[in-house]
C-alpha cells in the first residue's frame, strides 16, 4: 500500500555528465563513458533505495535526454540533420534530429540498460521510454509528413523494445507523454491509439507519466499562464480511465491541478506527484503525507503511489536525495496512520 516510486530522471553526477542542465554533453567517451553511466546507474538505484522508495529506477543516467535518447538507435532518425524547433506548441526551441526515412530499430536500445539495473536491486524496477505523441513533437519530420502516421510508427518501434525490456527483467514500462497536457484534441484522435499499440501484448505493468514539464524556465513561465486552475487532466483522464493503460503518473505538488479531477481515473492506479521539481526547496515528510491525505479523498489506498511530479535531473544532487527521503518518509508516515506496514 503507498508504494513509492520516481516519475523519470535523477540528476546525473558531476563525473558523468554537466549538472543541472538538460541534454548535459557527456564528461567521458568510450568505454570510460560506459563504465560512468553503470556507476551512475548503481548510485541511483542506492540511493532511491536508502530513500525507501519501493519501485525503482535507472534515473536515467544512460541517457542525454529522455526522448533522443531512445531515438539514436533508430534508423531513419537523423541527427547529423538537426533543426531548431518549437515544442510543446511553441512553448520553447529545441535542437531535434530529422526523420528522414523509414523508421526501423536495428537492435535493442536500452535492454542492456534494464538488465544491468535489474541484476543490482530486488526491488521491482521502472524503465521509462519517451510516448509516441511526445517524440512526434520532439523532432522534425521530413519523411512521413504526418504526425498520426509517425505517432504509429513509433509506437510499432516502441513495442518491440518493450517485449525486450520485459524479457530483460523489466516490472514496470513508462511511456513519458507530457505533451497530452498540450495536444488534447490530439490525444482523442489518435494518441491513446497510439499509446495502446505501444503497449500491446506487454507482460509487465504499464504506465503513462503525463506532467507539466521539467522545472525550467520555460515550463515555470507557460504554467503561469494557465490560470487559477489548471484543468488539462480533465479533458485526458476520463479518456485514460477508458484506456488499457494500468497506472497514470500525473503532477499534484505545489500545482493548481484540482484534485477532485483525480477522481475521474476510477479503476486506475495513480501516481500522484507529492515532489515538486522546480523549487530546490525540500518538502518536509509531513508536507508529503499532507499530499497524500488530500489525493486519498479520491483515490483508494490500494491504487494510490506517492511519486515525484516530474524527473529531478536539473536539479542539484543533495536537493534531489533529500526530496527523496521526504517522498520515502511521507509515506511511511501515512501507511503508518492507515496501519499499513
Amino acid at each position: 500500500m503507498l508504494l513509492t516510486t520516481i516519475a523519470g530522471s535523477l540528476p546525473k553526477p558531476s563525473w558523468l555528465a554537466k549538472p543541472r542542465m538538460l541534454w548535459a554533453p557527456w564528461n567521458l567517451s568510450g568505454p570510460e563513458l560506459a563504465e560512468a553511466k553503470r556507476d551512475a546507474v548503481l548510485v541511483a538505484l542506492g540511493e532511491q533505495e536508502a530513500a525507501g522508495i519501493d519501485i525503482v529506477s535507472d534515473g536515467e543516467q544512460s541517457r542525454q535526454h529522455f526522448v533522443h535518447g531512445f531515438l539514436e538507435a533508430i534508423d531513419g532518425v537523423d541527427f547529423a540533420r538537426r533543426v531548431t524547433i518549437g515544442i510543446r506548441a511553441d512553448r520553447y526551441k529545441a535542437e531535434v534530429p530529422t526523420v528522414t526515412g523509414p523508421l526501423v530499430r536495428r537492435r535493442a536500445v536500452h535492454a542492456d540498460e534494464v538488465a544491468f539495473a535489474r541484476a543490482h536491486t530486488t526491488k521491482k524496477l521502472k524503465f521509462t521510454v519517451p510516448g509516441p505523441m511526445t517524440i512526434v513533437d520532439t523532432l522534425a519530420d521530413e519523411h512521413y509528413r504526418d504526425r498520426r502516421r509517425l505517432a504509429m510508427e513509433f509506437a510499432r518501434v516502441i513495442n518491440e523494445e518493450a517485449r525486450e525490456l520485459v524479457a530483460a527483467g523489466l516490472d514496470v514500462l513508462q511511456l513519458d507523454e507530457p505533451a497530452f497536457n498540450v495536444y488534447m484534441d490530439d490525444v482523442a484522435a489518435w494518441g491513446i491509439e497510439a499509446l495502446h499499440r505501444a503497449i500491446e501484448g506487454l507482460a509487465c505493468t504499464t504506465a503513462v507519466h503525463i506532467c507539466y514539464g521539467y522545472g525550467i524556465k520555460a515550463n515555470v513561465d507557460w504554467k503561469g499562464t494557465l490560470g487559477a486552475e489548471w484543468r488539462q487532466y480533465e479533458h485526458t483522464f476520463p479518456l485514460l480511465a477508458r484506456s488499457r493503460i494500468g497506472q497514470v503518473s500525473l503532477e499534484c505538488a505545489n500545482s493548481r491541478v484540482p484534485l477532485a479531477l483525480l477522481g475521474l481515473l476510477a479503476g486506475k492506479d495513480v501516481l500522484v506527484g507529492c515532489i515538486d521539481v522546480a523549487t530546490e526547496k525540500v518538502e518536509t515528510p509531513d508536507d508529503v503525507a499532507a499530499t497524500i491525505r488530500r489525493a486519498l479523498e479520491y483515490v483508494p489506498a490500494a491504487r494510490l503511489f506517492p511519486c515525484t511530479n516530474c524527473g529531478m535531473v536539473p536539479l542539484p544532487r543533495d536537493v534531489a536525495r533529500a526530496k527523496l527521503r521526504a517522498l520515502g518518509a511521507g509515506a511511511r508516515l501515512v501507511r503508518a496512520e492507515l496501519g499499513a506496514s
